[in-house]
């Protein structure tokens, strides 16, 4: 259907539905059952058996196949059974890991789904994109992304950035008239606007009429069915990693082999022990668990009201070193609060913050009651009617509809029990001149019972004092003279360096049919009442998460458009500005080029009266310091900055979807303590990886050396290979994985932040697991000689022995990877998922040791009760001894004065 050729009566018609009631909710069920969802079919996933036979596709599981096969051939039918057991309980556990990422990535998508503006059985209502059909009628405006393909019925300077369908990128004006014209491309039908696309200026309204697959953006969509799969410079790193360790373990593997060899074992029984080992000298479960990781991290974020909208962010937020952030909303509460009155000489202040109806009115410290000062109930009074905007209540709090300015004069003149709709009983709005920018006021004429009219206007104090020709001084009206006019123009100073927004009341009484004609008429000898102090309060929890930012070695810089002196108040309040720091206001940041503010970026907290322009300016300056910079937006504008940024961020609540779409990070609450918090889970994410490493690693070099230790002493095998393969599940398994949940250290937020180019075994990690692994490998053949030494008949305990000291060793060292430090450092009971899984570790060794089904298949024996202690002791050798020469060095260093 060509429907920019159609009349918006006739595409109305066409598609059955009411531009001016909207669709019903039968019509929606109807049309949501026939055409589906609004969204685009995504590329085909793996079946679940597919997925599961992908656990097996990996290099070394093949041949440990292979020789799982050529056990069988040989007669080792129990080894092959069980080995074959082992590779599919690991594809199983790899399966539901793959399994697990895959929904928590699916929810982290719906989450972010765009929503819209629809308009449904006669209301206007906010839904999901997804829920559109066609006939619905949708309103957007700047900063929206439009959710389906609609026929335009009403614009207003309205222009669109289509550059995804055409790659034209400068936005198009749109217009609502028909086109006449069989042959036209999507650039041109202007009459039109289509899924996915951003509008840049004005607002309009549409009819759907086509939803998914039938959009034009649905068409293109089909040529581009397979995602592509974005990669981590964490994940890239990991895979170098993997082709090294696969390197090494091959070689080590290969030397195991042929020492055996020559030592005189038999080539089929080195064969098996050569690839066992390798298979568990390679952790083939790293990208799983490094998967897993960082799916359950996106999760925790969500939690926390973050939403990663890209996963390498998450691992670009541990090595943030600036945030710059809004002031508005996100350093405040955006609930403007009159906190300060001034009528008369007199000043009252106001108790109770946002939006909270809870308030008390004070004289210095003296609480007083409204109703018996005249000059202040008329402030109060005038302002709550002088006003367009009313409070609403919506779930257990009330929220502002209409100028946050406005909204804090209701809520003042409500803590002195004045209600809007009880005052206009009682006076009756005849006649409105509403706020211009250029008069800097507003006025309304109101009549009370008795007949009597009045002219309440309100606006900025210097403009209305300039107006005014008498004031309200002791209850009485005086005439305005220069010593009154100053001492108003001191009041409004005073306010001012106090970082507050001040707004005056004024009135004059009328003659009872007496018509003012203009504003001009209205707005001059009136009476001058008072001046209302307002300011946007600092969030109460910002403070400390701007001082837990700076022990973590980030620095924040407030950006806003707002006053020089509001900022610099509400940045000294929360910590930000710290004596001597640097301001900059956007007048002196235009006549900058970014050189030129490169030198003097890394000394400024607070840039003042900037436009969305500026961002991008400040931005870059910071990058060429070698700063990775978070930056916070919510609008059109801000895009470029959020996407020039190493981690955009945008604002759930008051944010564009233009900014949303360049942003890597939502923040559902629009609160800067939820970066702080969203800083500390990217943090612990790196820090939870690096664990399991440290751990994977060090368990596999004490597997490697083990074996080939005893080949060079010319010793019997410590370990068949069925026990090295069960020691690589019960051990690399479930300990691994619930290192990827342990809680953050109380010191990760007091580190500086992490270079972006640290590689994965910086800070000594590779000494850790070097040196760990090999104390690993000695503890596990001491005690097999210790032993076999006393019986070298019963080659079968000894093996149970290693076997036993190998897993306890490991199991002990999970303790001490929780920490950079060592195992002193943290609870061991404080992640009890770590605490269950060494528990079920342990239990399934005991099973495999004394169960006798099992004897057989893992070449085990029954084990003494005196033998435990030679066990226990040698396996807590490696975790103990290493851990209590730091504690002692760290004790012996001095302390500093």
């Amino acid at each position: 259907m060509k429907w920019y050729e159609l009349r918006s009566e006739e595409v109305e018609k066409k598609v059955n539905t009411n531009l001016s009631l909207g669709l019903s909710e039968k019509e929606i069920t109807m049309r949501q059952k026939q055409f589906g969802y609004n969204e685009l079919k995504e590329a085909d996933r793996p079946s679940a058996l597919l997925l599961f036979l992908e656990q097996f596709k990996d290099f070394m599981v093949v041949v440990l196949l292979a020789a799982t096969l050529i056990s069988g051939l040989l007669g080792e039918y129990i080894d092959a059974i069980a080995i074959i057991a082992i590779v599919l309980l690991n594809g199983f556990l790899g399966f539901f890991q793959e399994r697990k990422a895959e929904k928590s990535l699916h929810a982290l998508k719906e989450l972010s789904a765009p929503q819209v503006t629809v308009l449904r059985n006669k209301q206007w209502l906010r839904i999901q994109s997804k829920e559109l059909v066609v006939g619905d009628i949708i309103k957007f405006s700047s900063g929206d992304r439009i959710g389906a393909d609609i026929r335009l019925t009403k614009v207003k300077s309205l222009e669109i950035e289509e550059s995804a369908l055409t790659g034209e990128s400068v936005p198009v004006p749109k217009h609502i008239e028909p086109i006449r014209d069989d042959h036209i491309s999507l650039g041109d039908q202007e009459n039109m606007a289509f899924m996915g696309t951003m509008v840049t200026r004005g607002s309009g309204e549409g009819i759907v009429v086509a939803t998914g697959m039938n959009t034009a953006m649905g068409q293109i969509a089909e040529l581009l069915q397979s995602a592509e799969t974005m990669i981590t410079p964490l994940q890239r790193r990991l895979e170098q990693l993997g082709k090294i360790l696969i390197s090494v373990a091959l070689v080590l593997t290969f030397l195991v082999v042929v020492v055996g060899i020559l030592r005189g074992h038999e080539l089929y029984e080195m064969f098996l022990a050569g690839v066992s080992l390798a298979v568990a000298a390679i952790p083939e479960g790293l990208p799983a668990i490094v998967t897993v990781a960082l799916s359950l991290g996106v999760q925790r974020m969500i939690r926390k009201n973050a939403i990663v909208r890209r996963l390498p962010a998450v691992e670009t937020l541990g090595c943030a070193s600036v945030i710059c952030s809004d002031k508005t909303g996100t350093l405040t509460q955006n609930k403007m609060t009159v906190t300060h009155l001034w009528s008369g000489g007199k000043t009252w202040s106001v108790s109770g913050t946002g939006y909270d109806l809870k308030g008390s009115f004070f004289a210095g410290e003296k609480e007083v009651e409204v109703p018996n000062i005249k000059t202040l109930q008329q402030l109060l009074t005038f302002g709550v009617l002088c006003n367009n905007a009313s409070l609403k209540e919506k779930k257990d709090e009330y929220i502002i509809d209409g100028d946050p300015t406005e909204g804090a004069l209701i809520v003042a003149g409500m803590k002195a029990g004045l209600q809007r709709d009880l005052l206009l009983n009682q006076f009756e709005i005849i006649e409105e001149f509403p706020f211009d920018s250029a008069r800097k006021m507003m006025s309304v004429i109101v009549k009370d019972h008795s007949g009597n009219q009045f002219v309440i206007t309100k606006g900025a104090p210097d403009v209305l004092l300039n107006v005014s020709e008498s004031i309200l001084w002791e209850n009485k009206q005086q005439h305005l003279t220069e010593e009154y006019g100053n001492y108003v123009k001191n009041a409004i100073e005073e306010l001012a360096s106090d970082a507050l927004r001040t707004i005056a009341v004024a009135f004059k009484p009328i003659r009872p049919n007496q018509k003012i004609m203009n504003e001009l008429e209205a707005e001059r000898d009136l009476v001058f009442i008072g001046i209302q102090g307002m300011i946007d309060p600092p969030r109460p929890e910002v403070k400390a998460a701007v001082q837990e930012c700076k022990d973590a070695g980030i620095k924040t810089i407030m950006i806003t458009g707002d006053h020089l002196i509001t900022a610099k108040a509400i940045a000294a309040q929360l910590g930000i500005l710290p004596s001597g720091g640097k301001v900059l206001d956007g007048n002196a940041l235009s006549k900058m080029e970014v050189e030129d503010l490169e030198e003097i970026v890394e000394d400024v907290y607070v840039f003042a009266r900037v436009s969305p322009e500026h961002k991008l300016k400040i931005v870059k300056a910071l990058q060429r310091k070698g700063h990775i910079v978070a930056m916070t937006g919510d609008g059109v504008n801000d895009a470029p900055a959020i996407k020039a940024a190493d981690i955009g961020i945008a604002m759930g609540i008051t944010g564009t979807d233009v900014a949303k779409e360049a942003s890597s990070l939502v923040l559902l609450d629009d609160n800067f303590a939820t970066i702080k918090a969203a800083i500390n889970e990217g943090r612990n994410i790196y820090e939870n990886i690096r664990k399991f490493i440290r751990y994977l690693l060090a368990s596999n070099v004490g597997e490697i050396l083990v074996m080939l230790f005893a080949m060079l002493l010319a010793l019997p095998l410590p370990l068949v290979p069925i026990q090295i393969l069960w020691v690589n599940l019960v051990t690399d398994g479930l300990p691994a994985m619930a290192l990827g949940l342990d809680q953050a250290e109380d010191n990760v937020m007091k580190r500086g932040p992490r270079h972006p180019n640290e590689g994965v075994f910086a800070r000594k990690l590779g000494w850790k697991v070097v040196s760990r692994g090999f104390l690993i490998g000695i503890v596990t053949l001491a005690a097999f000689m210790i032993v076999y030494g006393r019986d070298p008949s019963n080659l079968g305990y000894a093996q149970t022995i290693a076997f036993a000291t190998l897993v306890l060793a490991q199991l002990i060292h999970v303790f001490d990877c929780r920490s950079e430090r060592s195992i002193f450092h943290r609870n061991p009971f404080q992640n009890m998922y770590l605490v269950w899984a060494v528990i079920s570790s342990i239990v399934l060794m005991l099973i495999v040791i004394y169960y006798p089904p099992l004897q057989p298949i893992f070449h085990t024996t029954a084990i003494e009760a005196r033998d435990w202690l030679l066990i226990i002791g040698l396996s807590a050798v490696p975790t103990f001894l290493l851990a209590g020469s730091l504690l002692t060095r760290s004790r012996s260093k001095p302390r500093m004065l």
